[in-house]
């Protein structure tokens, strides 16, 4: 019995050990299945919150295409079955093809946000990344652009776009918005949600909301019923500057920047109470428009402080011997020639922005010139001299100006003027100048006239200047005109700013990018200027208007160019001058919603007409090279509203811009309402897309009472001609 029990014993811790190690493989084996599993989710996670195998950092400003940008194989294949139509260049491959004209490639809009909420949203959303590890990551609001590949294609799949600082921001979401009055919108539609967005370092994180539309842009079994808007600012509304919530006499109507409503507006912007008049046509329209058609409140009490503008009757008047330069404005620009004789007017100067609005004069003078001048209205005139200043048929756009970016790239400026300016250009650190700096072109001239010199901001500003190494050329007073006018350079070289004793403001770091200029805050940097003929802006551009047609060696494929060109202008003079019943007489403010390199405009130059050109902030950035050509235009995302007043545009020019946005804005039909909005009653919209974009867009614009003029397909592809009517529901 004894050796029974030792035996006994002896098998126990066996059996013990064998249980053990079988728990242990099987625990092993489990853990190896899960691994298996998960790891191909986890995977594809890592990819998506990482593209540097894509391409390297913007340095400076090299133009290269986004590293942030990606497409699926869908997309390439729906690509290449789409074709244009007879008499087109097929311009969406040219689009692919001149940007790879430009140096190394094109230079991207990346829009960093650094709102706080970024950081509360970023444990849930990894997580959510775990669940949808297939998803195109994108942000609703930025510039991004693809990699090497052609960037027509992401008009039918996903795209990442980095995004908007404010996450309330007009963010688009479902529904009609907090606006009332909105139309009421019937559209069966599936999406799907997920968003990201990179950081400060190039990472990638979630931090927002992807909208993938499955199915067409419009639905064409939608129906559409619509009602004014009910605002604040009623007939004058811009829904991303005026701010529709709150109550109190007191309180500010404008945003102090740029904010957009949640849900794009759905409504329609009211005619002027008392009556809305056709436009005086241009040239005519120098001298005089509808004081109803710009009436404001505050428009009434400033006519009477100031001379050289005059209600006489219906109009309002700006007559020729007044002005706000006593003196008249052509002894103010002769002043200016001989200062510096070096300013040629219309010839090496050719591009001008005008910081603020106010009777026009300057521009005006400027434009018998051939000097094309952009006129800034910040978000605090309250006046409406913007809107003034855009019924004269003089270019101008609506921006707030104070922490971020001016929707511009960098040197594109011949100079920049402010007149009579209470800009406290040193605050903020400098900020705003620097802004001016980054805009302006290398050799370039700020023009600034002030009327009462303050010694405390006089310091402050030659400290400022001398520290970003602006060179004074002259410093006069007009004893006629009772102001004193300051006339900077900027310097044509980094070689000045390494003589600097101290490096106050410091120059930016490589990686950014002097062109990102959508929702990106100013920087407290100097930019280095162009020293290679592969970047824009080393070199001055040829004086007009040998400009309009010159290529520099920064753009590559100069062939693509030429071609684009004669393709715009035999369009034109073939199509849109004479076979589209469009009353030619009657225009004078046009915009392309959706400009490539400009040629649409450049074939419009010998028309008494202006154009602002729109590069959307998802496409290739080809603004230099607009501006280049010696034209003018901003960068936009269409998913929110234009910085302009109602009825500003007698012409809307949209080529293949809703396929392109097929797959970004949550709401296309928006795009339509602000279309409605932007332009005048009468005015007239010129749409080229797919048959299958045109078919229903045309009974939307029925809806709004819009008359067709003339539809034409050929190969899935057409044209739209509609006409605004006066109606209001």
């Amino acid at each position: 019995m004894a050796i029974d029990r030792l035996t006994r014993q002896a098998k126990r811790p066996i059996g013990f050990c064998v249980k053990t190690t079988a728990v242990a493989i099987m625990g092993l084996c489990f853990i190896f299945v899960w691994t298996m599993f998960s790891t191909s989710s986890t995977s594809v996670t890592t990819q998506r919150e990482s593209f540097d195998d894509i391409a390297e950092p913007v340095a400076g400003n090299t133009r290269v295409r986004s590293p942030y940008y990606t497409q699926s194989k869908e997309k390439e294949e729906e690509k290449h079955e789409s074709s244009r139509f007879e008499s087109d260049l097929e311009l969406k491959n040219d689009e692919k093809k001149i940007n790879g004209s430009v140096s190394v490639a094109v230079d991207e809009h990346e829009s960093r946000r650094t709102d706080k909420k970024e950081a509360s949203h970023e444990k849930k959303e990894k997580d959510g990344a775990k669940k949808l590890p297939n998803e195109a990551a994108k942000e609703n609001k930025g510039q991004e652009e693809s990699g090497n590949e052609e960037s027509e294609k992401e008009e039918e799949g996903g795209e990442v776009v980095e995004g908007k600082e404010d996450a309330n921001d007009g963010e688009s979401t479902e529904g009609n918005g907090d606006i009332e009055g909105d139309g009421d919108l019937i559209e069966n539609v599936d999406q799907e949600s997920v968003e990201k967005v990179e950081d400060e370092n190039g990472g990638s994180k979630s931090s927002g909301k992807k909208r993938k539309i499955k199915g067409p842009v419009f639905d064409p079994k939608a129906h559409y019923s619509w009602r004014l808007c009910s605002t604040r600012s009623k007939h004058n509304y811009m829904p991303c500057i005026d701010i529709e919530s709150g109550t109190g006499r007191l309180q500010s109507y404008r945003h102090t920047e740029r904010s957009c409503p949640k849900t794009p507006p759905m409504c329609l912007v009211p005619l002027p109470r008392d009556g809305y008049g056709t436009p005086v046509h241009w040239p005519e329209s120098k001298l005089k428009v509808l004081y109803n058609n710009v009436a404001h409140p505050k428009l009434a009490s400033f006519i009477k402080k100031n001379s050289w503008l005059v209600q006489s009757g219906e109009y309002l008047t700006f007559p020729q011997n007044q002005s706000e330069f006593k003196g008249g404005v052509g002894h103010y620009l002769e002043s200016i020639e001989e200062m510096v004789p070096d300013i040629e007017w219309g010839k090496n100067i050719r591009v001008v922005l005008d910081i603020g609005c106010t009777d026009s004069s300057f521009v005006a003078s400027l434009l018998d010139k051939e000097v094309l001048t952009l006129s800034l209205g910040l978000k605090d005139d309250l006046v409406d001299l913007a809107q003034v200043a855009l019924e004269r048929g003089f270019p101008t756009i609506v921006s707030p100006f104070g922490s971020r970016r001016l929707p511009f790239p960098s040197s594109v400026f011949d100079a920049i003027h402010c007149s009579r300016c209470r800009i406290p250009w040193h605050s903020k650190g400098g900020k705003l100048l620097l802004e001016m700096n980054r805009i302006l072109r290398p050799g370039g001239y700020f023009i600034l006239s002030t009327k009462h010199d303050n010694i405390e901001e006089e310091e402050a500003m030659t400290t400022l200047t001398a520290s970003v190494c602006w060179n004074i050329l002259a410093h006069k007073t007009d004893e006629v005109g009772e102001v004193g006018v300051k006339i900077y350079q900027k310097p044509e070289s980094n070689d000045i700013y390494k003589l600097r004793r101290k490096k106050n403001p410091p120059l930016c770091k490589e990686n950014e990018n002097p062109d990102v200029a959508w929702y990106v805050h100013m920087k407290t940097c100097l930019h280095s200027i162009p020293s290679s003929i592969e970047q824009h802006g080393a070199e001055w551009p040829e004086e007009w208007p040998k400009r309009l047609e010159t290529y520099p060696d920064w753009m590559n494929n100069k062939e693509k160019l030429i071609a684009d060109t004669s393709n715009w202008k035999a369009i034109v003079e073939k199509s849109y001058l004479t076979g589209m019943g469009i009353d030619w007489s009657n225009v004078r403010n046009i915009m392309d919603m959706k400009a490539i390199n400009g040629g649409f405009a450049a074939a419009l130059s010998q028309q008494k007409v202006w154009v602002m050109n729109v590069v959307p902030v998802h496409l290739p950035d080809t603004l230099p090279i607009i501006y280049e050509r010696g034209l003018v235009g901003v960068y936009h995302d269409w998913c929110e509203s234009f910085g302009t007043y109602p009825r500003s545009y007698d012409l809307l020019h949209a080529d293949h811009l809703f396929s392109r946005l097929k797959n970004r804005c949550n709401k296309p039909v928006s795009i339509v309402v602000e279309m409605d909005r932007i332009l005048r009653p009468g005015g007239w919209a010129v749409v080229r897309d797919k048959v299958e974009i045109l078919d229903p867009l045309e009974g939307i614009l029925r809806s709004l009472q819009w008359e067709i003029r003339m539809t034409y397909a050929q190969d899935k592809e057409g044209i739209l001609c509609a006409q605004k009517t006066m109606w209001r529901p």
